[in-house]
């Protein structure tokens, strides 16, 4: 979403890169936002909903279902992700640098922000920008894989190569898997906390979600560890932007 350099678009432009995350996140991020949005009032107008970098929408999609009666805007600056999107939302392009998203400032309700910030060039732009569209009290709900993920700590003190990590554009090396998915940052739960405060953003509070990509045999250890945000294969971010 800010605007990278060639190699880069190239690569997210590729229709074989994934676009897409796992639906059991999706559906506990939309739940944090629909209990902090409440239910919708008769008479009273929708919550907008801004999906930035919405992928192919499919997201946006298990959301709807949690967030009905609000209005949901799905925004991506690739073309192909877009051509797919409008499939399930209203979609509109945009990017977070080079003139800023096509919204007025304190236009949005929320913000859902998935699985993004790990591609980031510039994140501290991004969250300023993100902060520009939100209202004052503006909720953000952010996810983006854990560093520090249970299997990753196991993994680092065995000299291999984390999960999520990349060290080429090109193939793996040194990790499990086998697909280059581009990420450029990673984060822990304590450093997604700090940057978020430092951003502008209050009442911070970090959850944890499954890993859709974790082997069969491990996935009730990795739903288990949800229960310790700082150990979960993907951190959940719910903030809210500031008053000033």
């Amino acid at each position: 979403m800010t605007r990278p350099p060639a190699a880069l678009r190239d690569f997210y432009e590729n229709p074989a890169v994934p676009v897409a995350s796992g639906a059991a996140r999706s559906r506990r991020q939309a739940r944090l936002l629909a209990r902090a949005l409440g239910p919708v009032r008769t008479g009273a107008p929708a919550a907008t909903i801004l999906d930035i970098g919405c992928g192919d929408g499919s997201a946006a999609a298990t959301a709807a279902e949690l967030l009905a009666g609000h209005r949901l805007i799905g925004v991506d600056w690739s073309q192909d992700a877009l051509r797919r999107a409008r499939t399930h939302l209203p979609c509109v392009r945009g990017e977070l640098t080079d003139g800023g998203l096509p919204f007025a400032a304190g236009s949005a309700d929320a913000v859902l922000f998935s699985e993004v910030i790990e591609h980031l060039v510039d994140p501290d732009a991004a969250l300023d920008e993100l902060r520009r569209v939100l209202r004052p009290g503006g909720h953000l709900l952010l996810s983006t894989p854990n560093l520090a993920a249970w299997y990753n700590r196991g993994l680092l003190l065995a000299g291999v190569q984390p999960v999520f990590s990349e060290v080429s554009m090109r193939r793996v090396h040194g990790r499990p898997g086998s697909q280059v998915v581009g990420h450029l940052r990673l984060y822990t739960a304590r450093a997604l906390r700090g940057f978020l405060a430092a951003s502008g953003f209050e009442a911070v509070r970090i959850a944890g979600a499954p890993y859709h990509d974790v082997p069969r045999t491990l996935r009730p250890l990795d739903r288990a560890a949800c229960h310790v945000p700082s150990l979960a294969s993907i951190l959940l971010a719910h903030a809210r932007r500031g008053r000033g």
